[in-house]
C-alpha cells in the first residue's frame, strides 16, 4: 500500500517536466491533479498512525529521556526514507534536483524541533493537557502562516471547522478531570504547534518540485543530524532497553516513516491550513 503512493521510476520520468527558470536553468516539475478526498484519506491515515506515538512512549521502559526519544525517532525515521528512497528509485539526480536546499533545511529544522519540543512538553504537561495544546495550537497557526506568507487566509468554513475539531480534541484530551500542567511544559507544547505548522507549509512548497520520499528524506536526515547532537549534549549517552528500543523503532518507521509519507503525498491534494486541521483526528 506504502509503495503505490510513489510514482514509480518510468512514471516519475514522464511526470517530471523540464521548465527554464529566468537565469536558463532547467527545474524538475511535478504535476499532479489534486483529489481532495484523497488528500483527506491520507491525512487521516498519518493522523491514525501518530495518534499511536504517544501510547508508544507511555509503554516503554522509561529510562530513555524525552530527548533522546526524539531524537532516536527521527533517527530510525531517516532510515527508513533512505531504504524507501532506494526502493522506489528517489535516490537518483533527477528526484533531488528539484528541491530547493533552503526548504529542504528549513523542514529539518522545523522537524527536531517540532519533536523535540513535543516529546518534552508532554513529559512537563501531561499526556492530555500537552496534546490538546501541541494539536490544538497548529491549525491556527498553520493559518496564520499560509495567510500571511502565501496570501490566502482561510476561508469562515476551515474556521468553524477548526474551532470545532479543537473543542472536541481538547474534550478528548481532558475528559478525565481536572489537571494542571507547569508554564514550561505549555510553551513547548505551544512552540511544537508552530514547528508542525512551518513544517507543513514548507514541505507543501517542495511537494511540486520533488517525490514525497525525497522531501522526507531530506527534512528528517536534518532533522537527525541536528536532534542527535543536541540530545547527547542535554542528555548524555542514552541508556536503551528493549523496550525503549522496540518503541523508537516503530515510532520512527510507522509513525514517521509511513506517516509523514501519506502527509506529503496529502499535500498534493490538500492545502496546509486545511492538512493540519484534519490532523486533528489524531487524538480520536
Amino acid at each position: 500500500m506504502i509503495v503505490t503512493l510513489e510514482l514509480n521510476r518510468s512514471e516519475k520520468d514522464e511526470r517530471f517536466s523540464k521548465v527554464k527558470s529566468a537565469g536558463g536553468h532547467r527545474m524538475p516539475s511535478m504535476q499532479v491533479t489534486p483529489h481532495p478526498l484523497l488528500g483527506v484519506a491520507c491525512v487521516v491515515g498519518a493522523a491514525m498512525l501518530w495518534g499511536t506515538t504517544g501510547t508508544s512512549q507511555a509503554l516503554a521502559g522509561g529510562s530513555l529521556s524525552s530527548l533522546w526519544f526524539g531524537a532516536l525517532r527521527l533517527l530510525f525515521a531517516a532510515i527508513f526514507f533512505v531504504v524507501f528512497a532506494a526502493l522506489t528509485g528517489a535516490l537518483n539526480r533527477r528526484a533531488w534536483e528539484g528541491l530547493p536546499p533552503s526548504a529542504a533545511i528549513s523542514a529539518g529544522l522545523s522537524m527536531a524541533a517540532y519533536n523535540l519540543t513535543f516529546f518534552a512538553g508532554v513529559k512537563l504537561a501531561g499526556v492530555g493537557i500537552g496534546t490538546a495544546i501541541a494539536l490544538g495550537s497548529g491549525p491556527i497557526w498553520a493559518g496564520m502562516l499560509q495567510a500571511v506568507f502565501q496570501r490566502q487566509p482561510p476561508t469562515r468554513a476551515w474556521w468553524v471547522g477548526t474551532v470545532v475539531a479543537i473543542a472536541g480534541g481538547v474534550l478528548l484530551s481532558m475528559g478525565g478531570g481536572s489537571q494542571s500542567a507547569s508554564p514550561l511544559g505549555i510553551a513547548l507544547c505551544l512552540g511544537s504547534g508552530l514547528s508542525y505548522a512551518v513544517y507543513t507549509l514548507l514541505n507543501q512548497r517542495m511537494v511540486s518540485h520533488a517525490p514525497a520520499s525525497s522531501i522526507t528524506l531530506a527534512a528528517f536526515g536534518v532533522a537527525a543530524l541536528v536532534a542527535l547532537p543536541m540530545a547527547a549534549f542535554q542528555a548524555g549517552w542514552p541508556s536503551l532497553d528493549m523496550r525503549d528500543l522496540t518503541a523508537v523503532i516503530y515510532t520512527g518507521t510507522v509513525t514517521a516513516g509511513v506517516g509523514y509519507l501519506l502527509f506529503s503525498f496529502a499535500l498534493h491534494h490538500v492545502r496546509p491550513a486545511t492538512a493540519v486541521t484534519l490532523a486533528l483526528t489524531e487524538p480520536v
